[in-house]
């Protein structure tokens, strides 16, 4: 049986998972430096994790890739991995002084192999975002289309109040190859 992983949970800890966080703190099980994961593997046994929950955590850091690469490592095949960041295009995503990367609609397609298919950069993970989901408020989106908030959400700030993204663990990995690369579905969910 594997295990679900929770990275940088911080005060958040969650029973039954395995709660990662940088620093020591109560309910915290593993401690690691996420933004190291390029020259430090996580403590975490490969191909053992079935789930991994990461909720406003990937905007923190300078290093992304190194850490999708190795929570790929840790992950079984068809691991679910589930992120919420906030969108990049909202005033959540600059005010926070230790954000220090902005998440839009198609950036965790950079986390899969066929996304590379016009050069290599070194990462070898690979997980599909099956679905993205983008929170919007209710008394300002309820009677319009989803075509309608999309296209505030690529041209308007703070259309977006967090994004969730829904990723599996693809492997072996795929070839970078355009052809591969797949569209997640995009969901609306009114908050």
């Amino acid at each position: 049986m594997g295990s679900r992983l929770h990275i940088g949970c911080g005060r958040t800890i969650l029973p039954g998972w395995i709660n990662l966080d940088f620093v020591q703190g109560p309910g915290v099980d593993v401690v690691a430096n996420l933004d190291a994961c390029a020259s430090t593997p996580l403590p975490i046994e490969s191909d053992s994790v079935d789930e991994i929950r990461g909720s406003h955590v990937l905007e923190h850091l300078h290093h992304p890739l190194p850490l999708m690469q190795e929570l790929h490592r840790v992950a079984r095949v068809g691991c679910k991995a589930v992120f919420e960041t906030p969108y990049g295009s909202s005033d959540d995503a600059f005010e926070d002084p230790t954000h220090v990367r902005q998440y839009f609609l198609n950036s965790y397609g950079y986390f899969a192999q066929p996304t590379y298919w016009r050069a290599d950069y070194g990462y070898r993970g690979d997980w599909q975002a099956e679905m993205i989901v983008l929170a919007v408020a209710k008394a300002r989106y309820e009677k319009s289309e989803p075509k309608q908030v999309l296209a505030d959400a690529m041209s308007l700030r703070n259309v977006v109040l967090e994004m969730s993204a829904q990723l599996l663990a693809i492997k072996p990995v795929r070839e970078p190859k355009r052809e591969l690369m797949l569209v997640p579905k995009i969901q609306i969910r009114l908050v």
